[in-house]
């Protein structure tokens, strides 16, 4: 598996639940660390206090969107290569554009079920 190593970023609570269940169901191997808030995600990043091989990110969250998120993590040199997967309820198409030329590896819509976010998550990690 090419990453061992994963980063949720998402300020649900619940969000992050059925990720990391869903995550469970894909594979054991992989390490998931989640944070509800993409500041401190940044901070933890740049100090490196936290090693990743990819990120997910929520694009709507307070203090720090998923796109100003984004806009930072690719202007840092040492932070620029790790692949960040947009997972968020849009589904607007200038919005997913947008995510991919700000450096976005992918957009995915969040499912509406969770046999679905297994079925992503083991397309990605798999």
């Amino acid at each position: 598996m090419p990453y061992q190593n994963i980063l949720l970023i998402d300020d649900d609570e619940d969000d992050q639940e059925i990720f990391l269940s869903a995550l469970e169901n894909v594979s054991n191997s992989v390490n998931c660390v989640t944070i509800s808030n993409a500041v401190t995600a940044l901070e933890k990043l740049s100090r490196r206090e936290l090693e990743t091989d990819l990120i997910f990110l929520d694009l709507n969250m307070p203090l720090m969107n998923g796109q100003e998120f984004l806009i930072e993590l690719k202007n840092r040199q040492e932070l620029r290569d790790i692949p960040v997967i947009i997972l968020s309820t849009s589904s607007n198409v200038s919005t997913i554009q947008h995510s991919k030329q700000l450096g976005a590896a992918d957009f995915i819509k969040k499912p509406d079920s969770f046999d679905e976010l297994v079925h992503i998550l083991k397309s990605v990690l798999i």
